[in-house]
């Protein structure tokens, strides 16, 4: 497979000009992020696209030159459907771009694809087709129905059409910040940090690309170090998105020519950037969407990077998060940070005792979600109980005076972080 060449992004920008499918998204300034890390953070709001996220642009560029080549070429089969395989982002874009060109789709996801992704790609029209634990199960289902003709396999990332799409992001970047040194990516299966490092390198050689994945779906550093492509049949991260178990062979040539750096972030990492975005820029982001921000709160990625100075741009590329994963991302947080806490308090099993601790702790402005009786531990006196309060908090300071209100009255108590 040939490679991708600035020309082929610039002409893919051309058929993007003037379509409302995919939208110009703004760059805003994170002053939270720029504090953090000591350099003047643009956040690229890729997320506010229509269907949240930069999919629909190598979606609907590649659609469009197939449509385009049988038009015009009189012994190929015109184009009736396309087929693809997603996580979720690349399903809607296809879906919206497969729609707007009045043919169908036909999206093979994985089972644990998040419930709002599999219900967006149907509401743009397309046939789902639910098959398998993880992306590469659902990527060789779909492979097995391409044979008819008039069919076009859109691919997420080993296409050089849709990898020419998402390296119009890049261009938009250079327009919108020209004075920009480090542009930060998230990469699953390299299609968009492949097509923006293209685009960025071609236009301004001088502006370093970075490649950012998660520790648990880490196939680019490893395919790096080895000089050959690795792969992983199960990721594990929360960045759903970029949980494709590798690159392949285009999108690793992409990488190995033009990007500068690779770093790697842990899914914590990624649920703080999640709510610091929320709560911060006031913008819901996914978790393969907050890669690219979560090295920006990983101090060795800050160190390795020493952006000190700098301009930097992380690509905020998906913002179709899932209720419950949202709601699982933002308890981790708190727990993270102390706001969410675990206090075990040993008393007399006497009534009046639990609504005397709940006192003090209420006392303390903090809030009790539950409270739980543990009598049946072997340790326990007879008599005795342990009282179990998961409390909110503002933090730790917060959390010493609820531990020193309830210790000064007479009180043993321990504290412990949980996830619940």
């Amino acid at each position: 497979m040939s490679s991708v060449t600035i020309d082929d992004v610039e002409a893919a920008a051309g058929r993007l000009t003037g379509t409302d499918i995919v939208q110009r998204t703004p760059v805003e300034r994170s002053r939270s992020l720029s504090e953090r890390c000591g350099a003047d953070v643009r956040l690229k709001m890729e997320h506010l696209q229509r269907t949240g996220s930069f999919k629909t642009r190598g979606a609907y560029n590649a659609i469009s030159l197939a449509i385009g080549e049988s038009d015009r070429d009189a012994d190929e089969s015109a184009i009736e459907r396309v087929v693809a395989a997603s996580a979720g982002n690349h399903a809607q874009g296809v879906a919206l771009a497969a729609s707007d060109a009045g043919i169908d789709a036909t999206i093979v996801m994985p089972e644990s694809a998040p419930a709002a992704k599999i219900e967006a790609t149907r509401a743009y029209g397309a046939e789902v087709v639910l098959r398998g634990s993880a992306f590469p199960e659902a990527m060789a289902h779909a492979q097995t129905l391409t044979d008819d003709p008039g069919t076009r396999f859109v691919h997420a990332f080993d296409d050089r059409d849709v990898v020419a799409g998402q390296g119009t992001l890049g261009l938009e970047v250079l327009d919108q910040v020209p004075d920009v040194d480090t542009v930060l990516v998230p990469v699953g299966g390299g299609g968009l940090a492949g097509g923006v490092a293209t685009a960025v390198k071609a236009r301004s050689p001088e502006t370093r690309v970075v490649g950012v994945q998660t520790e648990g779906a880490s196939t680019l550093a490893e395919s790096l170090a080895a000089g050959e492509l690795v792969r992983r049949d199960e990721p594990d991260t929360i960045a759903d998105g970029i949980a494709t178990g590798g690159l392949s062979e285009l999108t690793f040539e992409l990488l190995d020519a033009h990007l500068d750096e690779t770093v790697v972030v842990s899914d914590d990492d990624v649920a703080s950037a999640i709510l610091l975005l929320l709560e911060r820029a006031k913008q819901m982001v996914e978790g393969a969407g907050a890669t690219a921000a979560a090295a920006l709160l990983n101090d060795d990625a800050v160190e390795e990077l020493d952006l000190s100075g700098e301009t930097v741009v992380p690509l905020l590329c998906g913002g179709n998060i899932d209720v419950t994963t949202l709601k699982e991302v933002v308890t981790h947080a708190l727990v993270d940070r102390d706001q969410l806490i675990e206090l075990s308090v040993r008393i007399d099993d006497t009534p009046g005792t639990m609504g005397e601790i709940a006192t003090l702790i209420g006392g303390e402005r903090a809030n009790i979600r539950t409270v739980r009786h543990e009598r049946s531990h072997p340790d326990l006196p007879v008599g005795d109980a342990d009282l179990v309060f998961e409390v909110e908090t503002n933090g730790p300071a917060h959390v010493d005076r609820v531990l020193t209100a309830v210790r000064e009255a007479g009180y043993a108590v321990e504290w412990t972080t949980r996830e619940s």
